[in-house]
């Protein structure tokens, strides 16, 4: 009995250690990644127009355009040549934003051009209020041919 016994227990121990080996090997950190050296992209080789109709282009572009497209993206941004560096306003009136720090008085209420509105509003409810006496006029007519029979 005392064999069978410890032969249980040390297939117990064995069926561990290898658990524990399984484990470990799982727990072991991955191999560092290393970079694989650079490939220059070639930017032609999915394009559909044959190289010598790109070469072509290039040939076209006149010398040092694209210098000079970077060069004025890259320019400081300012105020233009042309506008003049005088803050008087350009009439005599005064306007808002004259440098005053006064605007001219707006009064309140309605806008001046409501009048338009309210006519065209004015102009539809008289179009329903006909519409609706039309409607109950026929519908008495139709009331009193209906008590005549």
């Amino acid at each position: 009995m005392p064999d069978e016994a410890n032969k249980e227990a040390s297939d117990e121990i064995a069926a561990l250690k290898a658990r524990v080996e399984e484990l470990e090997r799982a727990n072991k950190p991955a191999k560092p990644f290393v970079p694989q050296p650079h490939e220059p992209i070639d930017w032609t080789a999915r394009m559909s127009m044959p190289p010598s109709a790109l070469a072509a282009m290039v040939a076209a572009e006149p010398r040092g355009f694209m210098q000079g497209v970077v060069r004025d993206n890259r320019a400081p941004t300012g105020r233009p040549g042309m506008i003049p560096d005088s803050q008087q306003p350009a009439s005599p009136r005064p306007s808002a934003g004259d440098g005053t720090g006064w605007a001219r008085e707006i009064p309140l209420g309605p806008s001046m051009h409501q009048r338009y509105v309210d006519a065209q509003l004015d102009a539809a409810d008289a179009k329903d209020r006909a519409e609706l006496i039309e409607r109950e006029t026929r519908l008495q007519a139709m009331e009193k041919l209906a008590e005549q029979k």
